[in-house]
């Protein structure tokens, strides 16, 4: 299925507030400028990189950003691989009195935080899936309510179960989404962070999750399966004090 198809597919199973946001890193800015409809960071601003997610995620802009366009040396394009955090960052000083009461734990939180190895890649480009400017992103971001992740989760283990085990990073949880799922290119679902939240544009009732087009198209299979077994989003709530055994009946009928 083509990436529109797939993101209208998914939203009418989901009904999803923002659309599938697809981001690919590159090589080279030329690269980049041969993009479709791309535009860039306003001049003389360094935008923290959850900012620029959100401009691309609300907005439904094509967006590219290197490490100009980002605080210097920092963990917003360092994440991503797009520069190798600075030393006030490694060695916790950064964060410290800020985030963490000890220096200790200031530089264990960026020694254990997941990241692109630096080298490679100079930007990134942010784009909707949908508008398929971006045919073969590194991975697809979908912001998603608890209820509506749950059942994305069903939907991907419905015919060949994982367990998937989720990590935390705490501040600077872009990490655990584009962060996790950008280096190991498996399904990586964050709770977003203080700053994704101050900065970015990401609500308080919203999680995150990093995935490839083929678990969307897994996805997609999944909950249009699930749907024809009764399983649908949203959840319909069956109340705190009624019997559960009428509902139990309809979805496990012939085997209690």
């Amino acid at each position: 299925m083509d990436h529109e198809d797939l993101v209208n597919r998914l939203n009418q199973r989901l009904r999803l507030r923002t659309a599938p946001l697809a981001l690919k890193l590159f090589e080279t800015v030329d690269e980049m400028k041969s993009i479709k409809g791309i535009r860039w960071p306003a001049a003389g601003v360094r935008f923290s990189m959850c900012q620029l997610v959100g401009q691309a995620r609300w907005l439904g802009w094509t967006l590219g950003a290197t490490h100009e366009n980002v605080p210097a040396a920092s963990n917003c394009g360092g994440v991503m691989g797009l520069n190798a955090p600075g030393t006030k960052y490694l060695d916790g000083s950064m964060f410290h009195g800020v985030w963490f009461a000890t220096i200790e734990a200031s530089r264990e939180h960026q020694a254990q935080m997941p990241r692109v190895p630096h080298g490679k890649y100079v930007g990134v480009v942010l784009s909707p899936l949908a508008s398929g400017r971006l045919k073969d992103p590194d991975t697809v971001l979908v912001y998603a309510t608890p209820g509506q992740m749950v059942t994305l989760i069903n939907a991907l283990q419905h015919r060949s179960y994982v367990r998937y085990q989720f990590g935390t990073t705490g501040e600077s949880a872009c990490a655990d989404s584009w962060g996790a799922g950008l280096a190991t290119r498996e399904p990586s679902m964050a709770i977003p962070c203080f700053a994704e939240r101050k900065f970015g544009g990401v609500q308080d009732d919203e999680m995150l999750i990093a995935l490839q087009v083929s678990h969307l198209q897994e996805i997609v299979t999944g909950l249009e399966w699930l749907a024809g077994h009764g399983i649908r989003y949203p959840i319909a709530p069956y109340g705190i004090q009624c019997d559960p055994a009428m509902a139990f009946q309809a979805s496990y009928a012939g085997k209690l």
